[in-house]
């Protein structure tokens, strides 16, 4: 199920009391990190269980992207598969992956698989970051 926008004072309707609704592809386009750095290589990565996630719940870490690299039929072959997700103070940062979140979007997807990290919790990295060692 889509993620929504409500408004309660939709213009066009008496009183402008209808509600109408939008979908939306992120929560919020961001352009930082503003999490505290965690240290996870590409390896601690591999080894987190990927999950669903849908787009809506998202905010980015990077406001632009490359077209080239958006549209480019290789465009998944390098790297990690799935996205890398940062929990933090209840919003989920997209560090990684926007290119293929973005094209999951273009193709009508609401959810995506990604790998899933919280740092609130610092037990969870130092148990990732021990296992995958």
């Amino acid at each position: 199920m889509p993620c929504t926008v409500g408004n309660p004072m939709a213009s066009g309707h008496i009183g402008g009391l209808a509600r109408y609704a939008r979908t939306v592809i992120f929560k919020h386009v961001g352009d930082t990190r503003p999490y505290p750095p965690h240290q996870l290589t590409i390896r601690d990565w591999a080894g987190i269980e990927p999950r669903e996630v849908q787009l809506c719940q998202l905010v980015t870490t990077k406001s632009t992207l490359d077209l080239h690299t958006l549209l480019a039929d290789d465009s998944t072959l390098f790297g990690d598969l799935f996205p890398h997700v940062v929990v933090w103070r209840g919003n989920l940062y997209l560090e990684d992956g926007l290119q293929r979140t973005l094209r999951a979007a273009l193709q009508g997807r609401t959810v995506i698989h990604a790998r899933v990290i919280d740092l609130s919790d610092p037990k969870v990295i130092i148990g990732i970051t021990e296992e995958a060692a």
